[in-house]
């Protein structure tokens, strides 16, 4: 049985999201999101499909409200060394703040079919 997740997060982006293409074709956008507080939480997001391109429109220093669910995944660098890591699936996202209309939301449907990484097997960094 698969677990079902949401977590809603809002922050200010690290960078400019780096856009990759899966071994599928499916566009991906990876970018870090963090708020600083007494202690800051860093989150790796992944922007799929659609939303990919939408992500390219961010740059370092937005403030973003996201909401999508997490996933684990588990790969080997070239240094044999076995890596978890945990990311963001991005489903939505809201730009805080900002004149510019640039909304998106991917139905829940699309969002685990051809537009994430259910069936890639990609090593996030």
């Amino acid at each position: 049985m698969q677990q079902k997740n949401r977590i809603e997060v809002i922050g200010y982006l690290t960078a400019r999201p780096a856009l990759r293409h899966l071994p599928s074709g499916t566009a991906v956008a990876n970018v870090r999101l963090g708020k600083v507080e007494q202690h800051t939480n860093w989150h790796s997001l992944s922007f799929y499909g659609d939303l990919a391109s939408l992500a390219l429109t961010f740059d370092k220093g937005d403030h973003l409200f996201v909401e999508g669910n997490m996933e684990q995944r588990q790969f080997t660098p070239a240094d044999g060394s076995k890596r978890i890591i945990w990311e963001l699936i991005v489903h939505a996202c809201h730009l805080i703040s900002d004149p510019r209309p640039r909304t998106a939301t991917m139905p829940p449907e699309k969002a685990t079919a051809n537009n994430g990484p259910v069936s890639d097997d990609w090593p996030v960094a």
